[in-house]
């Protein structure tokens, strides 16, 4: 069966409708690899400004790779999902030293770069270099299920193969890189999750969800998301020079960023439960002088309750070696997660 009229309804339309967006004006790889990931998990409007702000600084990708991780952090501060940024940096160091500054025009190859799925690689692989590569994300799914009334889960091993292999099939081979924007611009501007425009949609004629009444219940999704609620104290000392900063490790949320120190708790503490759980980790003699809070912060698979305590430490305090004494003027340039700069410059929003 011919799937051609699937673009010769939709790129028309495309054509007339895009937004203006500033990568769209160009195939340079680098850029394209730049909005790609700064667009995952962030609104256009937001990610545009951010998107400015890195071309901006690291016009090549060679400026990208010989910038410091907490430049980076910094520059992405607010974008949340750090790991991207890392990743990002990782990725440029890869293509400067493993493909001598230029982004390989080759999928398999885009795969191998830090922080690069199939979606990204094809998305570089089609929009940069012309490739017939499928580009699937959740405007996609939404499109697909919608048009073709296809109901097998997306969050399913099943699901995702089929998708992919209808998404191929639908690719024109001279123009797959406008093909795959447009599909996604469709799903973000008129195949919405909710109250999608149809009367406005080119594909609508043949659109099996609609002639079903189906719209509301597809795509179909079967897994639901479990979130962990988390309880953080952050402790906001006072001392002559400046405030105590923090730099968060390991494999946690906000990892490379600096945060007030912190003390989590299995459930929300008491002024009590604070001055018990400070004696026994930073020792005795702690003045608790306000707290503030909880403030509520959710993230995808958690909701982070936060208390600030200010305080004043115990004479003679020694802090700890993970610990790093910032100026107060200089906190600024210190890569924040966005619940600590909230407190910390609350006029900022």
């Amino acid at each position: 069966m011919s799937t051609t009229w699937f673009s010769r309804a939709l790129l028309p339309w495309y054509r007339e409708h895009k937004r203006p967006l500033p990568w769209r004006a160009s195939r340079d790889p680098y850029r394209i690899w730049l909005s790609e990931v700064i667009l995952q998990q962030t609104r256009v409007d937001q990610g545009t400004a951010y998107w400015h702000r890195f071309v901006e600084r690291y016009p090549r990708v060679q400026d990208l790779a010989g910038a410091s991780e907490d430049e980076v952090l910094r520059l992405w501060q607010g974008l949340g999902y750090y790991s991207r940024a890392r990743n990002l940096r990782m990725a440029a160091q890869q293509v400067v030293e493993r493909h001598k500054g230029l982004f390989p025009a080759d999928h398999a190859a885009l795969l191998t770069l830090k922080g690069v799925g199939d979606y990204t690689a094809a998305a570089i692989a089609s929009m940069a270099f012309g490739l017939a590569e499928p580009v699937v994300d959740g405007n996609v799914y939404r499109v697909l299920a919608r048009v073709f009334g296809i109901a097998t889960p997306i969050d399913s091993t099943g699901g995702r193969k089929e998708f992919r292999a209808l998404a191929a099939s639908l690719l024109p081979k001279d123009e797959p890189g406008e093909h795959n924007q447009a599909v996604m611009e469709l799903g973000a501007l008129v195949c919405t999750p909710r109250e999608p425009a149809c009367e406005e949609c080119p594909l609508r004629s043949r659109c099996i969800a609609r002639r079903t009444d189906r719209i509301g219940l597809l795509p179909v999704k079967v897994a639901k998301t479990k979130v962990r609620e988390r309880h953080f104290n952050f402790l906001h000392i006072r001392v002559r020079g400046g405030i105590y900063l923090q730099k968060r490790t390991g494999k946690d949320i906000w990892q490379g960023l600096y945060q007030l120190p912190l003390l989590e708790s299995d459930k929300p503490l008491s002024r009590k439960g604070l001055q018990t759980m400070l004696s026994a980790q930073l020792g005795k003699g702690w003045t608790i002088v306000a707290v503030h809070g909880p403030v509520k912060h959710i993230l995808s698979h958690q909701v982070i309750q936060g208390l600030f305590w200010e305080l004043v430490p115990p004479p003679r305090f020694k802090a700890p070696s993970d610990w790093t004494l910032a100026k107060q003027k200089e906190v600024e340039r210190y890569a924040l997660p966005r619940l600590v700069e909230r407190h910390l410059f609350p006029g900022r929003g």
